[in-house]
């Protein structure tokens, strides 16, 4: 394994540790200006449960207090909380095409979007030693007083994300700091996505607050766009 990956997953609580689990939960508060273009959403919490190992995703409630989106990589579906399928859609990930930041979204592309994003938010660093998963170590990033280490991951076809390539940075103690990808669903715009507060829930260290900022073509941050925010609370793992 990776010298610099083996360090992070020790540091947030441990690869063998997460392993024993099957599933993260969590309760989401979420908004900003990419969700204010493509999908305007209420504002009240929701809970997330997503797999460890499988890329699944359950989340309730999603548009009325009756329904939940349910999230695959192969398919998204918006259901009665009966199990009732109300609407669904094979191969979401098509519906994007030509999309950019303007493109409204409707039900299930924000399913779709919430699903992976929440997938691999609260799943890393320890999603990065999936089978398939390549990571080498690149140059590290000068934040303020700070000197970030740089991990390029490469997900495979099997695992959906942001784009199939990304930049984690980790700080001295070895945690997460900060998060680079395109984001290739909204027309490729490059994003920066940091990570805050992170604690303790059954042992693991995992984010409680996201930020992510609209870039240029340099990763140099647009500190008045701000695409996205995210808040958790009771993240358990079980």
């Amino acid at each position: 394994m990776n010298e610099l990956l083996a360090s992070v997953l020790r540091a947030h609580g441990g690869l063998e540790r997460w392993e024993t689990f099957g599933e993260v939960m969590a309760t989401v508060v979420s908004g900003g200006e990419l969700l204010d273009r493509k999908a305007p959403q209420s504002p009240e919490p929701r809970r997330v449960t997503v797999g460890t190992k499988a890329q699944t995703s359950l989340i309730t409630p999603f548009g009325a207090a009756d329904k939940l989106a349910r999230f695959t990589p192969s398919r998204v579906t918006v259901e009665a909380l009966d199990g009732k399928v109300l609407t669904e859609r094979k191969n979401p990930r098509d519906h994007f095409g030509g999309h950019d930041l303007d493109t409204p979204w409707d039900p299930l592309d924000r399913a779709y979007f919430g699903g992976y994003t929440q997938w691999i938010y609260l799943n890393t660093p320890f999603a990065l030693a999936l089978p398939g998963v390549t990571v080498e170590e690149e140059t590290p990033l000068r934040q303020g007083e700070e000197t970030w280490r740089a991990l390029r991951v490469t997900f495979p076809p099997t695992i959906v994300s942001h784009s199939p390539v990304q930049k984690f940075f980790f700080g001295d103690d070895f945690l997460l700091r900060r998060q680079d990808y395109t984001l290739d669903i909204a027309g490729g715009g490059y994003v920066a996505n940091y990570a805050f507060d992170l604690s303790g829930s059954n042992g693991l260290l995992i984010p409680n607050r996201r930020r992510a900022y609209l870039c240029d073509g340099n990763y140099q941050v647009l500190k008045d766009r701000l695409l996205i925010w995210i808040d958790y609370a009771d993240i358990k793992f079980s």
